[in-house]
């Protein structure tokens, strides 16, 4: 089954492998109405696909997703209908763009000791966008020949609790929510049933939190009942997307492909701060 929007997609802008323009071109030959464009930390491709889509039948929301938490709790944000140039919305991502970089750093000297060095030339130049993340040391890792594949590079080296794993800097969620409010926008949690719940799910809500990412590639059917009753509980907003990188290992593209209903776009966008 698959709907006429996808809202988390991601593109060259930071670790997804189609440009802007791939992406709002197989978006308006999948039909699709609404696509949000969630790069990490950075609003660039939002903008890039803004730009083009205008004049078509395809809306782009401006979006960004943001990583919060620590190395207890690690969760990431959706945000929606963000002003892509509000100056604290910029502010926040430029540091936090600095601090990736220190965090990749630190990961390939921690692979360097394992026998596995990479070069952070080769790193950098993998990262085409504003925002350097693991995927990209994946990507060289398997260019090295140490891993098969980004699943493995995560699975065996860099995903949490690994031997070459770096944690984020501690950032409060609900620092992060009020800037989404005052850049315009609402948020919601990502992924929830690969990444799990919140502790303070109540303290988020509370803070402002509004959809709840309920559709997702990794989310079996028991996930999307449990998250359906949450959002029940705590009246937010069930949203979905691919979760959009580019094509899988398999070659299958999954843009459009989850069942989120239309009427989503504008309960989110009635949730804006006006």
């Amino acid at each position: 089954m698959s709907s006429r929007l996808d809202l988390h997609v991601h593109t060259t802008a930071s670790d997804g492998l189609w440009s802007p323009a791939q992406v709002v071109q197989e978006a308006l030959a999948r039909g699709l109405r609404y696509l949000a464009i969630t790069d990490h930390e950075t609003t660039r491709g939002a903008l890039e696909a803004a730009s083009l889509a205008r004049g078509t039948p395809l809306e782009v929301i401006p979006g960004v997703e943001i990583s919060v938490g620590g190395s207890e709790e690690e969760l990431d944000l959706l945000g929606y209908f963000v002003d892509p140039v509000h100056p604290d919305l910029l502010r926040l991502l430029e540091e936090m763009q600095a601090e990736r970089v220190e965090r990749i750093q630190a990961m390939i000297h921690r692979l360097a000791q394992l026998g596995m060095p990479v070069s952070w030339e080769r790193v950098r130049e993998l990262a085409r966008g504003d925002a350097l993340g693991r995927p990209h040391l994946a990507r060289a890792m398997v260019e090295q020949g140490y891993v098969a594949d980004e699943a493995e590079a995560f699975q065996r080296w860099l995903g949490r609790g690994r031997p070459a794993y770096v944690p984020r800097r501690p950032l409060d969620p609900r620092e992060v929510l009020e800037i989404v409010r005052a850049a315009g926008g609402v948020a919601a949690l990502a992924h929830p049933g690969r990444s799990g719940l919140p502790r303070d799910l109540e303290g988020l809500w509370r803070a402002g939190l509004a959809g709840l990412e309920v559709f997702h590639p990794d989310h079996s059917p028991a996930d999307i009942a449990r998250l359906m009753a949450v959002a029940q509980i705590y009246n937010l907003i069930p949203t979905g997307g691919s979760d959009f990188h580019g094509p899988g290992p398999d070659g299958r593209i999954l843009l459009g492909a989850m069942p989120v209903p239309e009427h989503t776009v504008e309960r989110l966008r009635e949730r804006c701060p006006r």
